[in-house]
This record gives structure tokens, sequence and C-alpha cells, in this order.
């Protein structure tokens, strides 16, 4: 039995398969996965898994360097802001690179996966840059 909190195997073998400076996105439930893009959909109803814990999950496990966040994201100001402020504080996050919604829906193209949580708030979403652990 694992020890650390991230019981998805699928989630766990995708995180253990990144290498540095591939990116991983969580979205929220209405964030487009585009054609090719591998998807791991833990979405179960409306606000389950919320973007939050999902997120807490995945660092648990992930070791990153940055992160791209939608300017969006910091003028809706979504309840996942402040967790992503919080994190980004402490240094979690890695270096913070702003850009347009658009342009994070791109980066997604190039991501080893997406992740689908169930939550409904709009810009609730962040794409992770792997970092090494040596």
């Amino acid at each position: 039995m694992k020890k650390t909190p991230l019981l998805n195997a699928e989630l766990s073998a995708a995180i253990a398969r990144l290498g540095h400076g591939d990116v991983i996105v969580i979205g929220d439930a209405g964030m487009p996965v585009p054609a090719g893009t591998p998807c791991i959909d833990l979405a179960l109803t409306a606000g389950v898994p919320d973007f939050v814990t999902t997120l807490q999950v995945v660092l648990s496990e992930m070791q990153v360097q940055g992160h791209l966040l939608a300017r969006e994201t910091l003028e809706v100001a979504p309840l996942a802001l402040e967790a992503i402020e919080t994190l980004n504080a402490r240094g979690e996050l890695g270096e913070r690179q702003l850009v347009s919604h658009d342009e994070l829906k791109a980066a997604c193209a190039k991501a080893r996966v997406q992740i689908r949580t169930g939550e409904c708030r709009p810009y609730s979403n962040i794409a992770l840059i792997a970092g090494v652990t040596f």
C-alpha cells in the first residue's frame, strides 16, 4: 500500500513517467482536452474532486519547477486562487509564467497528461512543469 496521499494508480503512474520539463495540466470540468492528449478523468459530480485537493495531492508526488497560469485566473479570482497563491509563496509551484487562457489551452496539446477534476468554477486550471529531484 502506498504511503503518499495519491491513490489513483493511473495518475500515480503518469507522474512517475514524467521527465524534466514535461507538462501536466490540472483542469476544471469545462477545460477542453485536445485530441491526442491523454486525459485522466477524476470528475465524479460537480465539485468532486475539487481543484485544490487534486492539486495538493499531485504536488505530494510531483517535483515542480514551474507553472503556467492564465491571467484570467488572477482577474476572475476563483476560490482556488487563494490556495494557488499560498502554494506559490511556499515555493511549491516553482517559477510562474502568466499566459492568456487561450495560451494555456494551447499548452494542453503539448501536455503529457491532462487531469479533469469536478471543479465547476471557471479558470480553475494550471499547467505544472516537471522538475528534477537531484
